[in-house]
């Protein structure tokens, strides 16, 4: 069966692009992309799936996400598939003229919905906030007309399928990101926390930041970097001074990710109502507790109290955690954080994906 995959972009690395990696990777199919950076994909030894780039984007928001749904929209593909998949908010843009398709839905576009304020307030000028509300008005309009062209939506979590329901007045159905559990191992309980993510606001990173300004006796080393065209840049020069034991590392191949993960301490996540969350299940493949905010994806994968800890967003609560677990608590946790990860494997991931198609392609 000929299968494509459309994803909105590939100029950073994060939980939906490596989705739609392993789920192209075990069908065989073809990604169809922009912005792509091959040098990326290759790092995380994905050089053998087979991607389009449909081409370069411009890097100011909103013209990139603009632009994106443009190129889907005027895109159709020299030959002819079995089935369609979209990845995100911006390939869907397609889907009037491909059938049977489905979406697999991270998130809606949360600039649009619940985050509109928050986005609107984290902007630099008055000028930008009254340009943002033009484009959010408008994009979120031709967005909510282009979702009804979907045949079928598949989500990351309970969270989101409930933010579908409310925004797009869909239903969906839950089908947890893959994470390669096997890929992930245990050396130690190191002396540095870890933190991965995207440098995005909604991340939090200035909270993990001031946890560790107030905690000088530990170590946190950030790994992840930003797109250009998502605020990220004007948001990580408004951080300042680092304090001397947070270390930002930027991208790393997937060999030195695993490392970190099999050596830190235990790992940080602090992101605002988290999609699902990718990142504190590959920690707890690793054998390592995840320290989260108490709040969305985080819900449900940590068990609080047994694979981490669910906490309050703020400092206080965050380093009370830290200064109380010891070396023996934390090395004491591994085997659950284990049992814990495997619920989430890809092999689980790519049955249900099966699954899915399958049932698309039965309603045709």
């Amino acid at each position: 069966m000929r299968i494509a995959i459309f994803h909105d972009f590939m100029s950073s690395i994060g939980g939906g692009e490596k989705l739609t990696l392993t789920l192209a990777r075990a069908l065989g199919a073809d990604v169809y992309t922009t912005d792509l950076e091959q040098e990326t994909i290759s790092k995380l030894g994905f050089s053998d799936v087979r991607i389009t780039d449909l081409g370069p984007l411009p890097k100011t928001p909103p013209l990139k996400q603009i632009n994106a749904s443009l190129k889907f929209k005027g895109f159709r593909p020299k030959m002819d598939y079995d089935f369609y998949i979209f990845s995100g908010n911006w390939s869907h843009y397609l889907a009037k003229k491909l059938h049977p398709n489905l979406l697999y839905c991270h998130t809606p576009v949360r600039a649009f919905y619940d985050l509109k304020d928050w986005t609107l307030e984290n902007l630099d000028n008055g000028f930008q906030r009254i340009a943002a509300r033009v484009w959010i008005s408008a994009h979120r309009w031709f967005n909510e007309r282009s979702i009804r062209n979907v045949d079928g939506i598949v989500v990351n979590s309970e969270n989101v399928k409930r933010r579908v329901g409310r925004f797009y007045h869909r239903d969906a159905v839950v089908v947890h990101p893959p994470v390669p559990t096997n890929k992930f191992r245990f050396t130690q309980v190191g002396d540095f926390w870890l933190s991965v993510n995207r440098l995005y606001p909604e991340k939090r990173i200035d909270l993990q930041i001031e946890i560790f300004r107030r905690l000088p006796e530990e170590k946190l080393r950030i790994v992840g970097g930003f797109a250009l065209g998502d605020h990220s840049k004007s948001y990580m020069s408004r951080l300042g001074h680092l304090p001397q034991n947070v270390e930002l590392l930027g991208s790393v191949s997937q060999e030195e990710l695993v490392d970190l993960y099999s050596n830190c301490r235990g790992f940080l996540a602090t992101a605002v109502d988290e999609d699902f969350g990718m990142t504190p299940v590959e920690a707890m493949a690793s054998g390592k507790i995840a320290l989260v905010t108490d709040e969305g994806g985080y819900r449900e994968t940590v068990l609080d109290g047994e694979t981490g800890w669910l906490l309050p967003p703020n400092p206080e609560a965050f380093g009370n955690k830290i200064r109380e677990l010891t070396h023996e608590r934390l090395e004491s946790m591994q085997r659950a954080c284990l049992e814990r990860s495997r619920m989430f494997d890809e092999d689980a991931f790519i049955s249900r994906m099966r699954e899915q198609i399958q049932r698309g392609l039965q309603q045709t």
